[in-house]
């Protein structure tokens, strides 16, 4: 990966639906080279996937998990994965292990995540933050 693929990277973050020749524009190189690095870093796993950023007024939130230590926390966090408001799971450093952020409804979905993350026998502890801006 190079600078002009950083560069693209950099546009698509900021809008994942903005057509390649505008990527090219802004990059200074031809629609065909963003098309195919593009394609490439799709191919190399470097682009997972392209998503949608929302502001939906709902509650946004980090619920942070800590995993007792004997515990595969890539199997967690795969299990998290799939609940509903969560937008993603992190495996992260530092004194939790796992970080779910969610876009849920309210408040009270905000806790039953909680809840239902406490139910989870392999977590000891959570901290949860609330959301209140976010920039890009």
């Amino acid at each position: 990966m190079d600078e002009l693929d950083r560069e693209i990277l950099d546009v698509l973050r900021r809008d994942a639906r903005i057509p390649y020749t505008e990527i090219a524009e802004s990059v200074d190189t031809s629609e065909g080279t963003v098309r195919n690095r593009v394609d490439r870093m799709l191919e190399t796993g470097i682009i997972e996937r392209f998503t949608v950023a929302t502001r939906t007024g709902n509650i946004k939130a980090m619920i942070e998990l800590g995993v007792d230590v004997a515990v595969d926390t890539t199997e967690v966090a795969e299990r998290m994965a799939d609940w509903a408001a969560v937008d993603f799971v992190w495996q992260v450093s530092g004194e939790q292990d796992v970080v779910l952020i969610v876009d849920a409804a309210d408040t009270t979905a905000v806790n039953d995540l909680i809840t239902r993350a406490r139910d989870v026998e392999e977590v000891v502890s959570t901290t949860t933050r609330l959301i209140l801006d976010e920039q890009r």
